[in-house]
């Protein structure tokens, strides 16, 4: 695998028309400086806006995969990113004089070629690897979708598809070394439709761009010699429509025997692409397509981004741990004796943290709440839940140190049983609603996996600076 970051020697350009829109776009691919990672930019509208091509700003996934930020659009830049990721290329600006990249001819190969023709070249920063090292499942029962990411220091794919077509049947491909296979073994197969599917785009005003030479048209219904010709003048091909003895539209043949599989794992490379960092590990993927390959997107890029941020303050790597005390001190601003934290053991980011407070005698609440009795304060449990939810909103606030987080509200507090000296506390914390500023958790406090406190808690995240401050942290 390589070492380091790439990006291109020269800009280079591509023309074509839009499968979708049927519009002529000129895409302009040029180089980028190191860590920028791959954007588009619409060059047809005022301010040259750009979108980042990140699974977050993914608006659309019904016909291909559609990018989007604010109003902005880009349409179908699946194949694009194919040819991008599967060179390896890290940092790009690719320009566009419209909403939709060309369809060439329905694969990766013209935009690998353009991009060979602008020539590789290295940069000195190392590629940022996203190293898989747990499995990570995405599964559609409904759809019978299931992708798998598995750990492996290195990178591989296989792809099943199973149309229950008799002109497909079930079939399978495998990518075991991108820079020796991916050009020659996938980059060149094709979009294929079924007749009926694409019947039903061309209703609804969609494939204005398509034809028979950028798309294999597998019919899937009974067809005779008099409907081909009402098909024929319906796409306003000029041609006389034939149906081959493989069941395809023409004298249309595959490039390869599994094409539809190869392309389907063609699709999952440029939309895994959308993590933003290469990838480290085996993916397995069943059935899959542009809905779900983003939705598995997603997720890893969940993955990384909390890797990024535990990295960032935990210096040490430990077994079981994601933040130790001296990277809560870091994170949060409560010091001795208010600091209600130990350890925190579990971190799903924007979504569910654990905490650890080791309860011990040396508490100093305990010289008061009670002598004779010591009992942890429920609202000092409470404390520690909001400490908790404090740290979960660290991939939201920007920079933490200049933030502090205030109590607006605590709702449905309940305890059921006292905490003493030589209970540990574990605090299981998630987010129930955020907006901006504004995050509500819900969190249950355990000792000896049973319930001892529960609460929602609402805080409002503001300058640590600010002069007036209401509430209390």
């Amino acid at each position: 695998m390589l070492v380091h970051q790439c990006t291109i020697k020269e800009p280079v350009s591509f023309s074509g028309t839009g499968l979708h829109t049927g519009a002529r776009c000129t895409l302009t691919f040029k180089p980028a400086p190191e860590n920028h990672g791959i954007r588009f930019v619409r060059t047809d509208l005022g301010g040259n806006p750009e979108i980042p091509a990140l699974a977050e700003y993914v608006v659309d996934v019904s016909r291909g995969t559609t990018l989007g930020h604010d109003d902005i659009k880009v349409y179908t830049v699946e194949h694009v990113l194919a040819a991008v990721a599967g060179l390896q290329i890290d940092n790009l600006s690719i320009e566009l004089d419209g909403i939709e990249p060309p369809v060439g001819d329905g694969s990766a190969m013209p935009f690998v070629e353009v991009l060979q023709r602008a020539g590789i070249q290295k940069q000195e920063a190392a590629k940022d690897y996203l190293v898989i090292d747990r499995t990570i499942q995405y599964s559609n029962p409904e759809k019978e979708v299931d992708i798998v990411a598995l750990p492996l220091d290195d990178f591989r794919m296989t792809v099943m598809v199973d149309y229950k077509n008799p002109a497909l049947g079930s079939q399978h491909t495998g990518l075991f070394d991108m820079e020796k296979e991916f050009i020659p073994d996938f980059a060149s197969s094709r979009t294929f439709c079924f007749l009926t599917e694409v019947e039903e785009l061309h209703d609804a005003g969609l494939i204005k761009g398509g034809n028979l030479d950028n798309a294999v048209v597998i019919v899937d219904r009974e067809i005779n010699a008099g409907e081909l010709s009402n098909i024929a003048k319906k796409f306003e091909l000029s041609e006389d429509l034939r149906l081959n003895e493989h069941g395809f539209l023409n004298n249309v043949n595959f490039r390869y025997r599994n094409e539809p599989a190869r392309h389907k794992l063609l699709d999952l490379i440029g939309d895994l692409s959308l993590v933003g960092v290469p990838l480290k590990a085996q993916i397995l993927a069943a059935r899959p397509g542009h809905a779900s390959n983003v939705e598995f997107a997603k997720m890893i890029r969940q993955l990384y981004k909390q890797k990024k941020l535990v990295k960032q303050y935990q210096v040490e790597k430990k077994e079981g741990l994601v933040f130790d005390i001296e990277a809560i001190k870091e994170i949060l601003p409560h010091r001795y004796p208010f600091l209600m934290l130990d350890k925190i053991v579990k971190l799903e980011l924007d979504k569910r943290i654990i905490g650890v407070k080791s309860v011990t005698g040396n508490e100093q609440f305990f010289e008061g709440h009670f002598p004779g009795r010591p009992v942890m304060p429920g609202v000092l449990i409470v404390e520690a839940i909001a400490q908790c939810g404090g740290i979960l909103m660290l991939n939201s606030v920007g920079n933490i140190k200049e933030k502090i987080a205030l109590f607006t509200s605590i709702e449905s507090a309940k305890f059921r049983k006292p905490v003493v000296p030589g209970d540990q506390l574990v605090l299981d914390v998630e987010i129930i609603n955020k907006r901006r500023n504004i995050i509500q958790v819900a969190g249950k406090a355990f000792v000896d996996n049973e319930v001892v406190a529960e609460a929602e808690v609402m805080a409002v995240v503001v300058d640590k600076h600010t002069k007036k401050n209401n509430g209390a942290g």
